[in-house]
């Protein structure tokens, strides 16, 4: 009975082994997964939060961004201090800890809110005068209640019942925030916008004025025959009058308290060689890691000190080997796509050939689900600029006559070519195009025709034509 027991134990501690081995395992392949579909900025995050958990890590610092992370002790005193620590001491090592308190205030935005922008200039238009006060606390109302766009949603009774005054007063007010910049903005929808833009533009008169008072839907819908019957004017008129009010802006407050331009950074680097085209992974601005020489011989240290480092060894080990393993998989997957795509590095997308992530896949040894990591959220430079990876790859969506398969972005590049050289007074429909692209060779639906050019930004045909 006593051997039975011993067994069952043994077989338990066993499974129990296997178990905390194939989680450990599992917790280090999700890490490589997660790395691997990093792009390079982000992977810095990574490289840097792991770099201020784990002790065992030291790194090389990229160019200018030593200052960040240099202490002020010696290294030992952190070994010390950890042994400290983990011995039961109540002080945390100064790297648990941030000694100084540093305070460090967020960086003010570049660009003003709509509501930031009309306030100052309610500030200086409201002051000095008798009742100012009042007209500048319905003012702040106002502002406070455009939306996005610059528009007055809030109707003007609610207005006046919030601010306990009359709806004369907060028209008055309204009327004076219209002339604020930018124009268009206080306006209570589209029309009164759009009229806003004309009056200061001095171009409210005429057919103009009648558009945008009277046939904004019929302009929306491409019925301008519609319009020049119920203005006695000619199409060719009414199609210069829309122009004109095509420039005015509907959304005046949009451009206001946008997100500060972000940079793409190339994570891959594709140039023209004496051999052809190289590719080299870009990792100017990653902080290079490796272990500290101070933590590889733990022996003066207690055995509890010692198993912690030993941990922390084995997580560095295995951060840094993801970090690498994703740079040669990076390489290897755009070399192929390199290799795969002559044609398109020396002529441009329209010479993009069919290729899918499988297609990748199987020819450099991995799984599908590897490349489309690979190429996740990462761009690379080219000669002639910066493409995401991922756009590279395409659909077989199209065949010639013969029988080869066409990839969308050559489909896309001929009706493109087509809709640009077409009579603006005779635009080509999806049908037509479909008839030429079957002349060329490509066979397309007449639904995908349209999915394309929708997508290159294209109208229809009906909303396509000029008078």
């Amino acid at each position: 009975m006593k051997g039975y027991e011993k067994g069952v134990k043994t077989i338990e501690q066993s499974l129990g082994m296997n178990l905390s081995q194939h989680l450990a395992m599992t917790m280090q392949l999700q890490q490589a997964i997660e790395i691997l579909q990093l792009s390079a900025q982000d992977l810095c995050a990574t490289i840097e939060k792991e770099y201020l958990e784990n002790p065992v890590l030291e790194m090389d610092y990229p160019s200018g961004r030593r200052e960040l992370y240099e202490s002020d002790g010696p290294a030992h005193a952190g070994v010390r201090a950890l042994a400290d620590y983990l011995d039961g001491g109540s002080k945390q090592p100064a790297y648990f800890t941030d000694e100084d308190e540093r305070q460090f205030d967020a960086p003010a935005p570049l660009h003003a809110t709509l509501e930031e922008e009309l306030l100052e200039q309610v500030n200086f238009t409201f002051k000095g005068e008798h009742g100012a006060e009042k007209e500048r606390a319905v003012a702040t109302f106002l502002v406070g209640s455009l939306d996005s766009r610059g528009y007055l949603t809030l109707p003007v009774a609610e207005a006046a019942r919030a601010m306990a005054c009359s709806e004369a007063e907060v028209l008055r007010v309204l009327s004076i925030i219209q002339g604020f910049e930018p124009a268009g903005v206080g306006a209570r929808d589209l029309a009164e916008c759009l009229r806003l833009q004309a009056q200061r533009s001095g171009i409210y008169e005429g057919l103009v004025a009648a558009i945008i008072d009277r046939h904004l839907d019929a302009v929306a819908a491409h019925r301008l025959k519609e319009i020049a019957a119920a203005e006695h004017v000619q199409p060719a008129d009414v199609q210069m009058a829309v122009d004109i009010v095509r420039r005015l802006n509907p959304k005046p407050g949009a451009a206001y308290g946008a997100a500060d331009s972000t940079y793409i950074t190339p994570d891959v680097i594709i140039r023209k060689g004496e051999k052809g085209y190289e590719v080299e992974v870009e990792e100017a601005g990653v902080p290079k890691l490796h272990i500290s020489a101070l933590y590889r011989q733990s022996d003066t240290f207690d055995k509890k000190t010692q198993k912690y480092i030993a941990s922390r060894l084995r997580a560095a080990a295995w951060l840094i080997n993801s970090i690498e393993q994703r740079r040669t998989t990076i390489r290897r997957v755009v070399e192929e796509i390199v290799r795969r795509q002559p044609a398109y590095f020396e002529k441009g997308p329209a010479s993009l050939e069919p290729m899918t992530m499988k297609d990748v896949a199987d020819t450099i040894g991995v799984h599908e689900s590897t490349v489309s990591r690979a190429v996740a959220n990462k761009y690379a430079e080219l000669p002639t600029g910066v493409v995401a990876l991922r756009s590279l790859f395409t659909s077989r969506s199209a065949r010639t006559e013969t029988g080869e398969d066409v990839a969308a972005a050559q489909a896309k590049s001929v009706i493109e070519s087509f809709i640009k050289g077409e009579d603006p007074k005779k635009p080509l429909s999806d049908q037509k195009l479909c008839t030429l692209l079957k002349e060329r060779g490509i066979a397309l639906s007449r639904r995908t025709v349209m999915k394309y050019r929708e997508q290159l930004g294209y109208d229809s045909s009906v909303k396509r034509k000029r008078y």
